[in-house]
């Protein structure tokens, strides 16, 4: 092997080298960024004003929340978050936190669950709503997924949730498997977790709702969905639709076992 031979394999290295440390450094600035917001997270606010309207009398009916039962028993909050959706018999549906809180909101309060659907995120009632999601999800936090799969709904929403997940359409044919079904898959500095199986404590359906800081606001899970449909450039879901609780469905069996860390923090 000369030695312009070996001038060259040695470049190459450096070059490997030095691109892999870069991208090693990225991702490491990036964990430290989220770290240094995470003290502080102004998720901190949404939580308190979701505990206060938990337990404030409003509405037409002048009551409470506190009798709501998100599926551990009337006014149990602790463990709910991570164990929905899930089918509840008194509605025959099959139910997020959102959708839940809507049914709690219209037969305990006498809101009308069809406006506050209808009512753009971050208005009105459905700013509550995300407030009251938040507080709820941070109750639960640091416990692990736990969804149920036993009623017949419950098998249904999960594959329903499957083939939504695969479903390729728009005119960019994207489905949500395109960038969610691959390893090393990233938009900008933003790696994106694998969804078809568990991602991992804190990672994907366990780390929502969220604070954006790229726009000051909080997200819940409903929203988070609504603009991945966005990006795909296909039609807005209804605000909890089926659709949309059978994709949640899909990715909270599939998060299993992963503890939550909602409210987080995001970019």
């Amino acid at each position: 092997m000369n030695k312009k031979t070996t001038l060259a394999m040695a470049a190459t290295l450096a070059l490997s080298a030095g691109t892999a440390l870069a991208q090693k450094t990225t991702s490491q600035g990036i964990d430290e960024y989220r770290a240094m917001l995470q003290d502080g997270n102004p998720a901190d606010l949404f939580e308190a004003k979701g505990e206060d309207l938990w337990k404030k009398a409003r509405g037409p009916k002048n009551a409470s929340l506190e009798k709501c039962d998100l599926g551990q028993g009337p006014g149990v909050v602790k463990g709910a978050f991570v164990s929905l959706p899930r089918y509840f018999a008194d509605t025959q549906r099959m139910q997020d936190l959102e959708s839940r809180l809507l049914t709690c909101m219209e037969t305990l309060q006498g809101f009308s669950a069809a406006d506050i659907a209808k009512t753009p995120f971050g208005r009105g009632e459905m700013a509550n709503v995300t407030a009251l999601a938040t507080w709820i999800a941070a109750e639960s936090k640091g416990m692990k997924f736990n969804l149920s799969q036993s009623h017949t709904q419950e098998k249904t929403f999960y594959e329903v949730g499957k083939r939504l997940f695969f479903q390729r359409g728009g005119p960019h044919d994207f489905s949500c498997a395109s960038c969610h079904g691959e390893e090393g898959k990233r938009i900008r500095l933003q790696d994106l977790p694998i969804l078809t199986k568990n991602p991992g404590d804190g990672v994907g359906f366990a780390a929502w709702p969220a604070y954006r800081v790229s726009n000051g606001q909080m997200w819940s899970m409903q929203l988070r969905l609504n603009d991945c449909y966005r990006q795909q450039r296909f039609p807005y879901p209804g605000f909890a639709s089926d659709a949309t609780v059978a994709l949640s469905t899909y990715l909270g069996v599939n998060a299993k076992g992963s503890a939550s860390v909602a409210p987080a923090i995001k970019r």
